[in-house]
């Protein structure tokens, strides 16, 4: 008996067995649909074609990858501190990719506040990167290195969301199909507080067999408001700031489709886009 129980407890459950890297892309990150808006959007308002794209805070680079994907003639950078995302992107993002598509993504384990690079068209900062910098002077610091970074029609993509909801302590969940046996998506806003706006949350992943991997990934950020930033951008000496919002299909769910807009309704939660112009 001793030996069986103990040959049962070796056995791995899906928890130990699982990628954290690769559930994050699953279950948080849509490269295809970011490529879509971020190529769309610059040529709509540059009437050209963007070539170097640079993402900051870049991860395992899977942005980077859509973006040489869809052009030979397209380049990316890919700037982030964490090695260990880096090596595992390079390994498992960038190694599925041509070899000439690999030869045009240049990975740098730097700052993006001191990082020193080729002027792109196009720098991203998604997923709500940049609020890791929660000091305004260092965010102001940050945009107006994006600014002196980009060509002289460059364009700064990045993200916000809110709502009434992003000021509460709650624990969302979502079922992934991943093609399996599939997996459940955990959000938790663990912590807020609301005199300093800092915000501490947690992605953990449950399985089918009861197996959870708890803080896969955990943040300390300052949740940033949208006139906050619009403001931060425009004083750094971007010009055109656009907030892009999401709408809502038939059966109350987002869309997918970010438009321009100046007016929005308060709801508990949202996401959007926006653009600043150099």
């Amino acid at each position: 008996m001793k030996n069986s129980a103990k040959r049962r407890k070796s056995v791995p459950t899906l928890a130990d067995l699982a990628d954290r890297h690769q559930l994050y892309e699953l279950s948080v990150q849509c490269a295809e649909g970011e490529i879509d808006f971020v190529d769309e959007t610059f040529r709509r308002l540059r009437k050209r074609k963007a070539r170097l794209l640079r993402e900051d805070f870049c991860g395992t680079a899977n942005v980077c990858c859509e973006w040489v994907k869809r052009g030979n003639k397209r380049e990316a950078i890919g700037i982030d501190l964490d090695p260990e995302v880096l090596n595992w992107g390079r390994e498992h993002n960038l190694g599925q990719l041509k070899k000439t598509q690999r030869e045009r993504i240049t990975l740098m384990e730097q700052n993006v506040l001191t990082a020193k690079t080729e002027r792109p068209d196009i720098i991203s900062a998604m997923n709500f990167s940049y609020w890791l910098l929660q000091d305004r002077a260092l965010v102001k610091r940050y945009f107006k290195q994006v600014h002196a970074a980009l060509k002289d029609d460059g364009i700064f993509f990045l993200d916000a969301y809110g709502g009434y909801d992003s000021h509460k302590e709650i624990v969302e969940e979502r079922e992934i199909d991943d093609g399996g046996d599939g997996f459940t998506y955990i959000w938790e806003q663990a912590e807020f507080n609301p005199i300093s706006h800092k915000l501490i949350c947690h992605i953990h992943f449950a399985f089918p067999d009861g197996s959870e991997m708890r803080n896969a990934f955990s943040y300390e950020w300052r949740l940033w408001t949208l006139p906050e930033v619009r403001d931060l951008l425009d004083e750094t000496g971007f010009k055109n700031v656009t907030v892009y919002w999401q709408g809502w299909d038939s059966e109350g769910e987002p869309d997918g489709d970010f438009r321009p807009t100046n007016n929005a309704d308060a709801d508990a939660g949202w996401i959007c886009y926006l653009t600043a112009e150099k």
